[in-house]
């Protein structure tokens, strides 16, 4: 049998074409200019990894609508069961009626959650309406009201999440006061250590300064009500803690009577190689925080929780939308599909991503750091390697050059690119990409600069 061919991006002159620019257009007019809309690309059809718009230009989508298409762009079997759900019933509030889609994805996302501890679900519409949940939910289970973030995160942009959030300062910029009772301390980024150590030898002191200048010096532990951290940082650099990182901060959790709150927003359903990236860490959630990839493009959220944790009372919090029967339709087939193979694609394909990754690295400079787990992988962009100055206007030549190839990556931190196609990517897949990323890096020309930043 003949090999089928492999799938190339297909771009046909500038970009935008004609019909896409007219869509532009009209856009700039009427849509709010606080969207970040980076890329003169219109997408109109999705087929798996790939993304077509108006004018006929076929894109490599590396992003996943932002990590959201798990199954890939318009999977059948998720198309399917929408379609079905649909013809039944759109809506009829679960707030104050029984779905049997949402019954049905409770006990499965209970059943699927890391630990053995029962487990309650609460069902929204987005990451950060899970985040707003969670802290409401922290406060009530402690009656206490403080809550630590981390340098690096983003949590979302409604206000109890914005408050948590600390990845770019426009996000913030005009929009204080917020949440009180925020405490923001480092992330475990080694490769760009806040206190200046080394691993191991540092000891993992980033989670010992929780203790020992916070707890001593400025925030009682006993009115910590949580602390809600991120297993992989997403927005803030693609950065991946060393496994003792989540396993200490668990522990003084534990000691303090405060609840470990995990986002897995970004990092769930199969996007590190396990269902939850919390698993590489060996770590249970008190309270567990997912959207994106839960349904692989339709608005859903939820949280899951112990049981013994979600015991708010009747009426204290509910969502009218949340819990959508066409949306849990389609998140109970993104989980069908994840169990019968989409997770181990993912562990499989990203171990082959980061192993082709780390051969540029040794061939290009610029390269600085490759970092990730299945397909959410980092790769920092640098002057040199030496230095490890940061290089963020040669990120974004890379990232607009590869779009104008018909690669779509997206950049996170201030310069990191970071892959992270569908779990149904394949090695031609990555192949096409990684291609066309070396022939931009081919092209960059470091600008040598004293940095702002280290």
């Amino acid at each position: 049998m003949a090999k089928s061919k492999r799938r190339e991006p297909i771009i046909q002159g500038a970009l935008p074409g004609p019909k896409s620019k007219a869509i532009i257009d009209q856009d700039e007019n009427f849509v709010s200019p606080s969207y970040t809309r980076d890329f003169p690309v219109v997408a109109q059809k999705g087929e798996g990894c790939w993304i077509i718009d108006p004018d006929g230009n076929e894109f490599l989508d590396f992003s996943s609508g932002i990590a959201v298409t798990s199954a890939g762009h318009c999977h059948p079997e998720v198309v399917q069961a929408i379609q079905q759900q649909a013809a039944q019933l759109i809506h009829m509030s679960g707030t104050d009626f029984y779905y049997p889609t949402q019954s049905d994805l409770a006990r499965k996302l209970a059943e699927i959650a890391p630990g053995d501890s029962p487990k309650r679900v609460f069902y929204c519409n987005s990451g950060a309406e899970s985040i707003e949940g969670a802290i409401k939910l922290a406060r009530y289970h402690t009656k206490r009201q403080r809550i630590i973030a981390f340098f690096g995160a983003f949590h979302g942009r409604t206000y109890g999440a914005m408050s948590l959030t600390a990845s770019k300062v426009v996000q913030r910029r005009y929009f204080a006061p917020f949440l009180p009772g925020v405490h923001h301390v480092p992330y475990g980024y080694c490769y760009r250590c806040p206190l200046n150590l080394e691993y191991p030898e540092c000891n993992v002191e980033c989670v010992d300064y929780i203790e020992e200048m916070l707890f001593k010096r400025n925030v009682p532990a006993e009115e910590v009500a949580a602390v809600i951290v991120e297993p992989i940082q997403g927005e803030g650099g693609y950065v991946v803690p060393p496994v003792e990182y989540h396993q200490r901060l668990k522990a003084l959790c534990e000691k303090h009577g405060i609840l470990y709150v995990a986002d897995e927003v970004q990092s769930g359903f199969g996007r590190t190689g396990k269902m939850f990236a919390c698993e590489h860490f060996g770590i249970e959630p008190d309270i567990m925080c997912l959207a994106k990839g839960i349904a692989s493009g339709m608005p859903l959220g939820a949280i899951v929780a112990k049981a013994d944790v979600m015991d708010w009372e009747y009426g204290s919090h509910a969502s009218t939308y949340g819990g959508n029967p066409v949306a849990c339709a389609a998140s109970l087939a993104v989980i069908r599909l994840l169990e019968s193979g989409l997770v181990e694609n993912s562990a499989r394909m990203g171990q082959y991503l980061s192993e082709r990754l780390l051969k540029l690295k040794r061939k290009y400079p610029i390269i600085g750091d490759v970092r990730g787990k299945g397909l959410m992988v980092g790769v920092e962009i640098v002057q040199d390697q030496e230095t490890e100055y940061k290089a963020p206007t040669e990120r974004n030549f890379i990232v607009d050059e590869m779009v104008k190839r018909g690669v779509i990556l997206i950049g996170c931190g201030d310069n990191v690119l970071r892959f992270a196609p569908p779990l149904i990517v394949s090695k031609d897949e990555i192949d096409v990409c990684l291609e066309v990323f070396e022939e931009v890096l081919k092209q960059v020309k470091v600008e040598r600069r004293h940095p702002s930043y280290i």
